[in-house]
């Protein structure tokens, strides 16, 4: 693990939450805390690291996966959110931007609807499930045409986390993303959303991506450089709008 990252846990009732911090506060810029795709947290560290120029980040990982303690028993996407808004209390933070990638958008939007202290902002970055792909079949084809557009390192940098997790849980993931509609949630959240969308990705189409910040109350969409996993291939396209959308609300 880096060592210019502060490591900590908090045990909340859906298993212990391991998390990640960079950076420190500012005065008027929002705290940014990240949640996890599915399965894997290390790739999203160098968008991290460059969040924690201006301010302070923290990456969250979720109960039965990458640091975290195991679950009671297998989440859906609602009490994955029900942890990460434990973590935010136990956290005790001040304003705070909250932010998902890929399946974590769906975990963020949960986390968002419950109205946890603090959240002033949601950011959904390469938002999961695209209507055209939401079954198992049709989302692993699209992630395997991404993936040929990803490069070798990342493979690398989910395998140990995927083989950690193991195939069973990592399954169970997916079918509780796939069984979840970002499309329902966003529409509630009353607090500003902001859409990234890596502008060659192949699992989230623009279109999808522009009708949730339509559907958002206060939503907006920007496109950055790059496929699904821009965080880990271009970590400093994200930042940018994170930071407008954190001073904003800070």
């Amino acid at each position: 693990m880096p060592t210019d990252l502060l490591h900590a846990d908090r045990e909340t009732p859906l298993g212990r939450v391991h998390s990640r911090s960079v950076g420190s506060r500012r005065d008027g810029v929002a705290e940014v805390v990240v949640v996890q795709g599915i399965g894997v947290s290390d790739y999203l560290v160098p968008g991290l690291r460059e969040l924690g120029r201006w301010t302070r980040a923290h990456l969250v990982e979720l109960p039965g996966f990458s640091g975290s303690g195991e679950p009671p028993h297998e989440l859906d996407v609602v009490e994955f959110g029900d942890a990460v808004v434990a973590w935010l209390r136990a956290a005790d933070l001040g304003p705070v931007v909250l932010a998902g990638h890929s399946g974590g958008t769906q975990v963020a939007a949960r986390a968002t609807l419950r109205r946890p202290p603090g959240v002033r902002g949601l950011v959904l970055a390469g938002p999961a499930v695209d209507p055209r792909y939401r079954s198992l079949g049709g989302v692993l084809r699209a992630w395997h045409r991404n993936r040929r557009l990803e490069p070798p390192d990342l493979d690398d940098a989910h395998r140990p986390e995927r083989e950690r997790a193991g195939l069973r849980r990592v399954l169970h993931a997916v079918r509780a993303s796939l069984a979840d509609r970002l499309e329902d949630v966003v529409g509630e959240v009353d607090v500003p959303v902001l859409v990234l969308r890596g502008a060659d990705d192949l699992l989230c189409t623009e279109e999808w991506a522009r009708a949730l910040s339509r559907a958002a109350r206060d939503g907006r969409f920007v496109s950055v450089p790059g496929a699904h996993s821009f965080v880990w291939t271009a970590p400093a396209a994200w930042s940018e709008p994170i930071h407008r959308l954190a001073a904003q609300v800070g």
